[in-house]
């Protein structure tokens, strides 16, 4: 009995795999996870990661990285986010949302400026106590098991940074419309609560939607459905999400062989700061930082 062995390519097989990055507009009721396990099953690739948890009543941005592209995920969790947020003042629940149980409703006699001089206290630097309701860690357990369990532990502040923070509109009796910039780990909805802490009547979140994660904005996004119809297509080139930063390509072949073996290059007339390095035919090789004239890597894309 003969036997075939057909000789598959490692190089050709790996550059038919997909790579990139999707903009996804998150549907209300999908957690962020669920997300990319669609993904995964359109694409058929199980390197799939997001860039950001949104909570599963939210909508908006939800940046989605696919294949070698997820090796840049850490900097699109670690950008500053943009949230369109819904205030109800009056009700306080267990998870600081609407989507939780009520513990008190109450009487509200805020007026505008009143609101508006409550925000003032939550722009800047704050010390934010993380909800129950969270996937944050305290002793090995997250928070959101232990507040299924009917059990409350006290929680550290974390520091949070609001670089914006403004009333765009009263959109209820008790319903108020804010914008809201933040860093990393913010939770809006616990600024919610705080705000109607603050002002004397309590408060909620009743909805949010992202409008920008890792520099990319709503009008950049896609829909589930979109990737469903055009699969592959609608992937963004991983260096996309540092178009913020400029371009430098390399100048020679030897200097390309030191970039892709993970070593440095020296272009003495390079004023300091992050660059996109890409090598002579164009292909996206690292994110770089120079000092002094001294390129050095901070993460390798090549392949991806």
């Amino acid at each position: 009995m003969q036997t075939t062995l057909y000789l598959i390519s490692p190089i050709s097989h790996l550059s038919k795999m997909p790579s990139g990055i999707l903009v996804i507009d998150k549907p209300a009721g999908w957690t962020s996870m669920d997300v990319c396990a669609k993904i995964r099953g359109i694409l058929h690739e199980k390197r799939v990661g997001h860039g950001g948890t949104l909570d599963p009543m939210a909508t908006g941005v939800l940046p989605v990285f696919v294949g070698q592209a997820t090796k840049a995920v850490e900097f699109a969790e670690n950008s500053r986010k943009e949230y369109i947020a819904g205030l109800r003042l009056g009700l306080v629940t267990d998870t600081q949302d609407t989507t939780g149980e009520t513990l008190e409703s109450r009487p509200v006699a805020v007026s505008r400026q009143e609101l508006e001089a409550a925000l003032d206290r939550f722009r800047g630097e704050l010390q934010q106590i993380p909800p129950m309701y969270s996937a944050v860690k305290v002793q090995g357990k997250k928070l959101y098991e232990l507040a299924r369990k009917g059990r409350e532990v006290e929680r550290k502040p974390r520091p949070v940074n609001i670089y914006a923070l403004e009333l765009l509109e009263q959109a209820g009796e008790t319903d108020y419309r804010l914008r809201c910039v933040c860093s990393k780990g913010t939770y809006i909805r616990t600024l919610c609560h705080d705000i109607g802490q603050v002002l004397g009547c309590g408060g909620a979140m009743y909805a949010l939607r992202r409008a920008m994660a890792a520099e990319f904005t709503l009008e950049e996004t896609v829909t589930i459905e979109d990737v469903q119809e055009r699969g592959e297509a609608l992937l963004r080139p991983v260096d996309s999400l540092f178009a913020r930063y400029p371009a430098l390509t390399v100048r020679s072949a030897g200097v390309e062989r030191r970039v892709r073996s993970g070593g440095g290059f020296t272009e003495r007339e390079l004023a300091d700061g992050t660059y996109r390095v890409y090598g002579r035919e164009g292909e996206f090789l690292c994110l770089s930082r120079a000092c002094g004239g001294e390129v050095t890597a901070i993460k390798n894309f090549f392949g991806a």
